[in-house]
């Protein structure tokens, strides 16, 4: 199945450079590309895309608003790509609330060409790009800027005993393969637990489940 991309990238140069390294991929067809959120929106909206790669910081509207555009529809509108947010900078407060927008995860500009149709891939197919070298950190620090530790979520007693130890690792950035050998569990048991915890707590993807875990009180900041 051919994954369609748009890039949304105020800068001509970046956009035609990754559309340029993403359509020599057999599996990948970029379908368009736009100069700031509101044009990405409206050609998300025209073109149905898989995956939108979105830039954090344009003009016009920025790609934080243009996420929450597309992941939070108006009545009607039933498509929803998956976004990825490129930033320049490894540490950046769009991506906080990108993630907590419902973004699959974020993806540094100057990372290599592999990494970047890497990405696409992992975000098409579903899950989130949270490289644990920056994400685990990223996601902490945000999680620890509320003053005091919230009580945890009443949303947490649906779970059970398993699921809730399988979320706790999922924020603590281990991968399904970690969490079934820490568990000493099947990977597709694994699999079958987080799907559980992500329609249970109605979150899109281990972006999503990160960012709950941390606000919940689950995990605390630093833990991880």
């Amino acid at each position: 199945m051919t994954i369609k991309v748009i890039i949304v990238d105020d800068q001509a140069m970046v956009r035609a450079g990754f559309a340029a390294l993403l359509a020599a991929q057999p599996d990948i067809d970029v379908v368009g590309d736009a100069p700031d959120g509101r044009q990405g929106v409206e050609l998300s909206r025209t073109v149905h895309p898989d995956v939108v790669l979105m830039d954090v910081r344009m003009p016009e509207m920025d790609g934080l608003e243009a996420a929450r555009r597309l992941l939070e529809p108006p009545p009607g509108v039933v498509h929803r790509p998956k976004v990825l947010m490129l930033t320049t900078f490894d540490v950046d407060d769009y991506v906080y609330e990108a993630l907590r927008a419902g973004a699959s995860g974020f993806l540094l500009k100057d990372a290599p060409p592999a990494d970047l149709i890497s990405a696409v891939r992992v975000v098409a197919a579903g899950e989130a790009l949270l490289a644990p070298s920056v994400t685990r950190r990223l996601i902490a620090d945000f999680a620890g800027r509320p003053a005091p530790r919230r009580q945890r979520s009443v949303r947490l007693n649906g779970l059970t005993p398993r699921e809730t130890e399988v979320l706790e690792l999922i924020a603590r950035g281990l991968s399904n393969q970690e969490i079934a050998a820490k568990l000493v569990l099947a990977e597709q048991t694994v699999k079958t637990h987080v799907g559980r915890v992500l329609a249970k707590l109605s979150l899109r993807d281990r972006a999503q489940a990160v960012v709950f875990a941390y606000e919940s009180g689950l995990v605390a900041p630093g833990e991880a």
